[in-house]
């Protein structure tokens, strides 16, 4: 190689250097920022899990505490005054308040714990159908029929958790209306389903021969 090949070479890596200088001082910040964004990111994501354990740990120890009241109605008091802080934490201390309240015989309260859950749409499915479920049992003779069959039939939507257990209820009200064919009907059809519990399809058979009726014999269901 020539000295005027090699003195070129210098000049232009001499060059390269001053750019890359140069774009490091104008946006070598850009870099910066990131590191910090990404170290801090995942400190405040480990922040976030040890705030969440706390509560969760706050919440059990402060419910563990609320239940430790052998007297229902102070243990009802006790769980009253706990703070859940999240959505899922109150669902579980509404359903243990309405417990209490129910043996201390505070039938309304209890129900409107029921339906504070039944009403959280940030909930699981499940868990306001159980607490809707639990609140219209508790109104059995408080609720209008109509009222409460209008309900039941929403719990006995097609896809829902507790749909046929809505449906035993619905036939218990058909019963309560003196509309027996209809319940003996809609008894039948549960036993068929194929999503019944043997707990529940004995219970529908012996409410059908109850009311005069004769089981029909169970169709293999296809796997």
């Amino acid at each position: 190689m020539s000295d005027t090949d090699s003195f070129i070479e210098e000049v232009t890596e001499e060059v390269r250097r001053d750019r890359l200088f140069l774009l490091l001082r104008r946006w070598g910040w850009i870099g910066v920022l990131v590191v910090v964004l990404i170290v801090g990111g995942a400190a405040f994501n480990e922040f976030r899990k040890a705030r969440t354990t706390g509560q969760a740990e706050s919440l059990g120890d402060a419910i563990l505490g609320a239940l430790e009241q052998n007297d229902s109605a102070e243990r009802a008091a006790a769980l009253s005054g706990v703070d859940a802080a999240t959505p899922g934490g109150d669902a579980v201390l509404n359903m243990l308040l309405s417990s209490s309240q129910i043996e201390a015989g505070s039938r309304q309260e209890a129900v409107d714990s029921l339906n504070a859950i039944a009403v959280q749409g940030d909930l699981p499915d499940i868990y306001r159908a159980i607490a809707s479920f639990k609140a219209l049992l508790l109104q059995s003779e408080s609720m209008p029929v109509a009222d409460r069959r209008q309900q039941f039939e929403a719990l006995a939507a097609p896809g829902a958790p507790l749909r046929l257990l809505a449906e035993e209820q619905l036939a218990l009200i058909d019963v309560s209306e003196g509309k027996v064919d209809s319940a003996i009907e809609r008894l039948q059809a549960m036993r068929q389903d194929a999503e019944i519990g043997v707990d529940l399809q004995q219970r529908a058979a012996q409410l059908i021969v109850a009311l005069g009726g004769e089981p029909e014999p169970l169709v293999a269901q296809q796997g």
